[in-house]
């Protein structure tokens, strides 16, 4: 629980302070072991310093840049995380904002798997993956899965992975073996890959303002490859045929399987064919235009952004797509009643001239892995369309991606009534991070503080006036 977000929204709805104290005293007994004298302590600390942290600023610059503007549009409102339409819009603004700072060969604005930055005549990859929200209780296999998805987005873009690392954070209740079990999971995939985790952070979340045991962390991973051979979505053409492995999944899959009390299919998830896929692949790159991993959204997901990027269109044929998904996972999902088109299943796809696929099948199956082909990128219509029988339809992702547990139905899949205005809403705040952003390199790079506060002044708090 996050007492600082408490106490600001007790004191933002006019909540008496008496009021605020005992209740938040109260919610801190529920969680910590601790005497109720010390609790109303905490409490009143926490109090005493939000009400400081609302003092008014005299320096109007100072006090337009600690604000923001708020867009009123709540993360789980728009489907961040949850990979699906809102998710691909917010991310789509976040990567604009991180790509117009300074150019890279791959940049978050291309959405790809990993992004890239020339070394010479080769470049250097790198990926980062959050770990999986509801696996938070579960951190060795949270650590395991993450790690091997980082090494994943890396060996997609034609990059031999050389190291790993990780950003942990555990609340301040969270037992310490929580760490120790997570960086034992991301160290497990080191032991198997031969990529050292050489680097990491470990802190609270949120330090002494949240209570609770939740944890929530990321791993990410360096690669190199020749600039010749990032296998990047915007290289896929019309005429490229499309192969795709078999699949188990990972955290998805193992969340889905946990919070729907099958626990044994998260033996499934344990394996490594999708990094001996790709190690077995590196000797045939300069017969492949791109691959990518099927995890945003699932292939409904990945599709939609793969068409968009690379301006093509696909066809897949279903048939082929389901014999790949592990028939453990696909009995799991289709019981639960979750669409596998929908969900991340860690397989991997490969776009290739038709002449090469024969080879590539024969290579992937000697590493032990399954592969078949699926479908073809076409000129037109330039979306993916999904032959399902006789039938043939749009293969689009929803809004968020296939609810894969009980409270994710709960909060559905479809759109908001009101997205449009959600979304403008958004459109201004992101504008506004622009021009703060702006504006404070004016400032630092101004010359003379007359200068710096005439120009920026305005400017700034322009920025972050909220509407």
């Amino acid at each position: 629980m996050d007492l600082e977000g408490f106490v600001r929204r007790g004191l933002e709805s006019d909540m008496a302070e008496s009021e605020i104290l005992d209740e938040l005293a109260h919610l801190i007994l529920r969680t910590k072991r601790i005497a109720p004298d010390d609790a109303k302590k905490l409490a009143s600390a926490v109090l005493d310093e939000v009400k400081l942290t609302r003092k008014g600023i005299d320096n109007q610059f100072l006090e337009a840049l600690l604000s923001y503007p708020r867009s009123a549009v709540g993360m789980g409102e728009i489907g961040v995380g949850s990979r699906g339409e809102g998710d691909f819009f917010v991310h789509r603004k976040i990567a604009s904002i991180a790509s117009s700072a300074s150019p890279s060969f791959l940049s978050p604005e291309s959405q790809d798997d990993a992004g890239a930055v020339r070394m010479g005549s080769d470049a250097i990859v790198v990926a980062v993956d959050g770990t999986h929200s509801r696996l938070s209780d579960y951190p060795f296999i949270a650590g395991f899965h993450v790690a091997r998805a980082a090494l994943r987005d890396v060996l997609v873009k034609g990059a031999k992975p050389v190291a790993l690392l990780t950003d942990l954070h555990l609340a301040d209740d969270g037992d310490v073996s929580k760490l120790f079990e997570f960086v034992a999971g991301v160290s497990t995939i080191s032991a198997l890959t031969g990529i050292p985790l050489i680097a990491g952070s470990t802190l609270r979340i949120g330090g002494d303002m949240v209570i609770g045991d939740r944890m929530v962390s990321c791993v990410g991973a360096v690669g190199i490859a020749p600039l010749q051979d990032i296998a990047a979505r915007r290289r896929v053409k019309a005429g490229d045929v499309i192969l795709m492995t078999e699949g188990a999944g990972g955290g998805t899959i193992c969340t889905t399987a946990i919070y729907s009390g099958n626990h044994e299919v998260v033996l499934e998830t344990l394996n490594i064919n999708f990094i001996r896929a790709c190690e077995a692949l590196f000797p045939l790159l300069s017969r492949i235009h791109a691959m990518t991993d099927v995890t945003n959204g699932g292939l409904r997901g990945d599709a939609e952004q793969i068409c968009e990027e690379a301006n093509v269109g696909m066809v897949f044929t279903e048939s082929k797509i389901q014999k790949l998904v592990n028939h453990r996972v696909y009995s799991l999902l289709k019981q639960q009643s979750i669409d596998y088109l929908g969900v991340s299943l860690d397989s991997l796809l490969i776009f290739t001239p038709p002449d090469h696929a024969r080879t590539i099948i024969e290579t992937v199956s000697r590493a032990g892995v399954q592969i078949d082909l699926i479908g073809e990128v076409v000129d037109e219509p330039k979306q993916g369309i999904l032959i399902r029988g006789n039938k043939r339809e749009v293969l689009r992702p929803l809004f968020r991606e296939s609810a894969y547990t009980r409270i994710k139905k709960v909060v559905g899949e479809h759109a908001p009534h009101d997205l449009e205005e959600k979304k403008r809403t958004i459109e201004a705040a992101y504008s506004q991070a622009l021009q703060k952003r702006e504006a404070v390199i004016h400032y630092i790079l101004g010359d003379g503080e007359k200068g710096k506060n005439d120009t920026n002044r305005n400017t700034l708090q322009a920025a972050l006036r909220s509407d």
